[in-house]
């Protein structure tokens, strides 16, 4: 018996990177998973059910489009008849390269935002209904440790995940009186083949920054070994 036997989660960028292996711990504890990613996550779902023996569907979705938000709101629902849990994970991340605010591009901004910021919020419109009928849901939206340490050279990035955070404490204030539980995760440093393979400038960069913020200091060994997560 796993500790979420019979529950259902949505998990958006859930094909790859971090998400790829929240997909996988949440349908090793018998959940029913739906990923939502702009990547084709089909194989991966398909990888997931043999080896932990439960649904698993994938949907191709852009979160910061409503219309798309909406189908796989509806399809879960369809297939699964409900929704309990949802991780706002997906973020564009992977392909943004360090530059001083005043280099940004207006137009990587809104994109930032976009993805980062409107398409949790669309997805929280659109399953937060669902889960007020049942009086009962949990939301997780995925931050960033970089919006406590105030990164800089990555504004766009940095500003989105603290949205996330004050996103987190409004909507828990309002979803709470539902039994809907709304939490926000803030990884670290760590590196998933994704950040890896895109943006080695940025890995080469960040990796001596973070690594000289511990408070206890790094011995040697594999960074890795977490898995394979974001550079957050």
């Amino acid at each position: 018996m796993g500790r979420l036997d019979d529950r259902v989660a949505i998990v958006t960028g859930g094909a790859k990177g971090i998400g790829r292996h929240y997909s996988r711990a949440l349908a090793a504890e018998g959940a029913r998973v739906v990923i939502a990613d702009v990547a084709d996550g089909e194989g991966l779902a398909r990888e997931i059910a043999r080896e932990h023996g439960v649904d698993v569907a994938s949907a191709v979705t852009d979160v910061s489009d409503e219309a798309a938000v909406k189908a796989v709101v509806t399809r879960t629902i369809d297939r699964f008849g409900k929704i309990d849990i949802l991780v706002n994970n997906a973020a564009l991340f992977a392909v943004l390269h360090e530059e001083a605010c005043t280099d940004i591009d207006g137009a990587l901004w809104d994109q930032v935002m976009a993805v980062n910021l409107r398409g949790a919020f669309f997805m929280v419109k659109h399953v937060v209904p669902h889960m007020k009928a049942r009086q009962y849901g949990k939301i997780i939206n995925i931050g960033s440790g970089t919006a406590y340490r105030g990164v800089p050279m990555l504004l766009h990035y940095v500003t989105s995940k603290g949205g996330i955070v004050a996103f987190t404490r409004a909507l828990s204030r309002e979803l709470g009186a539902y039994g809907i539980r709304v939490n926000t995760l803030a990884p670290g440093f760590t590196m998933s083949d994704s950040v890896v393979e895109q943006n080695p400038e940025h890995v080469r960069k960040a990796q001596p920054r973070a690594l000289a913020g511990r408070a206890i200091a790094h011995s040697g060994g594999d960074h890795r070994r977490g898995g394979g997560a974001e550079l957050r």
